[in-house]
């Protein structure tokens, strides 16, 4: 309980690029390139897998391998704070989410506006693959009202903690339980799916929700639902309730978890290993303050533990097209770390890193982003590039170059990058002109328009960088010439 406080990615035409900007692409990602960004191809195929070192040790319990996904962005997702979907924008998320293969799209309660009625009688009409749900209090006017628009099921969900009984319903438990059984049982007559949930489980009395979740079981409801309505559940405190509940009660098991606290998403994984069936999701994770397990983060969570069964069950490059359909209309932007689609979500810019990427994308990268339709880059506009990615730059540009050569104009590029920011038309032009000066009689400037400042500056750094590497290059000469090399150097606690 909480305590309780008194591609192998080339340049295809058909990869996504990274970031979204209501309506219009990131800039720096606005093309295949742009801005020292430009899309890579790796020499091996990435992200081969005979085993998988990250997949969960296996559990009876665990449904790591078969969950479901309850959408809610027109549900939850209606409740952040800039959000107003017309009818027509309803439809188009819910056919959306449909071709994304989820397996529940979760609406609005019909009696919350004759408005809110009327789009889930639409959204019933639409015939989508999906089963269409609406979100009810626990109270029969309300299950009426649901059953009558068409649904293929009912969640209904009544407060259990003490802050909520004493300041929000005013109900006990016993009253709860019998409200709860009434209303399933009503639904259940009716044909429909039903889930109850109780709100705010995490600082409710573990007692009252067990002896109400077995309650409800023994009628027959499908699923029960635990809800970290205030986002205050750590990972360890899920798994711990989530297998207590699973040996209580034989029903499916439905989790939602807010994600004031940031664990939304961990414990929406640790929720399936312990036996929940089904996890509670919105498009970036939009909702009530700051929202719920996101779509795409749960997504990125679970194709690293089970490739297979998510990448035959979902749609993934469905997922950026869904992404920018929501931002827009709430009028966001995808943050720059989105999972997946964010702008530097699969861009690499340290020397290192970039090396590493060429030659095989397993090293920096955990998932393979060519599964959701996205492009790696390599961010070689920059000081801290390295030559192996000017390299392949080069080879991009159809230039021929020896690796020396290659590491001369490396130089060139930091030391400009240390003069002022640098774009990849800069970078491009300082490669070109210094292949071309390799066979003119006399160099032209490697860029055009620079200030005598910036001219000075530039041939400063270019020295200082030039030094560094003599330097290192003498260091190791004279290290491999030693009598004892230094890696062969008993080592001990007085630096020499």
């Amino acid at each position: 309980m909480c305590p309780v406080d008194d591609a192998s990615n080339g340049v295809d035409g058909h990869a996504h690029t990274n970031g979204h900007t209501n309506g219009t692409t990131n800039g720096a990602n606005a093309a295949p390139e742009t801005n020292g960004f430009v899309a890579v191809e790796t020499k091996q195929n990435p992200h081969i897998q005979t085993s998988n070192p990250y997949q969960p040790v296996g559990d009876f319990l665990s449904n790591i391998s078969r969950f479901k996904i309850i959408e809610s962005t027109l549900r939850e997702g209606e409740q952040f704070a800039n959000a107003y979907f017309s009818t027509e924008v309803k439809i188009q998320i819910a056919k959306a989410l449909d071709d994304f293969g989820v397996d529940y799209i979760e609406l609005t309660s019909p009696c919350a506006s004759e408005q809110s009625r009327l789009d889930c009688e639409a959204i019933c009409k639409l015939g989508l693959k999906a089963k269409i749900l609406t979100h009810v209090r626990c109270t029969m006017e309300d299950a009426r009202v649901a059953v009558e628009t068409g649904v293929d099921g009912v969640d209904v969900v009544i407060g259990t903690s003490s802050y909520l009984r004493e300041h929000s319903h005013g109900k006990d438990m016993t009253y709860i339980k019998n409200a709860a059984i009434e209303v399933i049982k009503f639904v259940k007559s009716k044909g429909l799916e039903i889930r109850f949930s109780s709100e705010d489980s995490f600082r409710s009395d573990l007692v009252d929700l067990l002896t109400l979740y077995s309650a409800v079981d023994k009628v027959g409801v499908h699923r029960v639902g635990i809800a970290d309505t205030v986002g205050c559940a750590t990972p360890r405190q899920v798994y711990d309730l989530v297998r207590t509940l699973r040996g209580v009660v034989s029903c499916d098991i439905e989790t939602h978890f807010h994600n004031d606290t940031g664990c939304a998403i961990a414990n929406a994984y640790v929720a399936l290993e312990a036996g929940a069936t089904h996890i509670d999701t919105s498009v970036i994770g939009i909702g009530e303050r700051n929202g719920i397990t996101p779509l795409g983060g749960l997504m990125a969570r679970m194709i690293v533990a089970d490739r297979e069964y998510v990448t035959k069950k979902y749609n993934l490059k469905k997922l950026k097209e869904i992404e920018d359909l929501v931002a827009d209309n709430v009028e966001i932007n995808i943050p720059f770390n989105n999972y997946i689609t964010g702008f530097s979500a699969f861009t690499h810019k340290a020397g290192i890193h970039a090396k590493a990427i060429l030659n095989n994308p397993s090293t920096y990268e955990i998932i393979n982003p060519a599964d959701f339709g996205m492009t790696r880059y390599v961010h070689f506009a920059s000081r801290l590039t390295g030559w192996n990615a000017i390299k392949s730059r080069v080879e991009q540009l159809g230039l021929e170059m020896t690796d020396a050569q290659i590491k001369v104009c490396t130089t060139k590029i930091k030391a400009m990058a240390d003069v002022r920011p640098i774009a990849i038309d800069d970078a491009d032009s300082i490669i070109r002109t210094f292949h071309g000066n390799l066979h003119r009689k006399e160099d032209v400037p490697l860029l055009p328009g620079m200030t005598e400042e910036e001219k000075k500056l530039f041939e400063m750094k270019q020295a200082e960088l030039s030094g560094e590497r003599e330097k290192r290059s003498l260091d190791e000469a004279a290290d491999a010439q030693a009598e004892v090399p230094s890696g062969k150097k008993t080592k001990t606690g007085v630096a020499a």
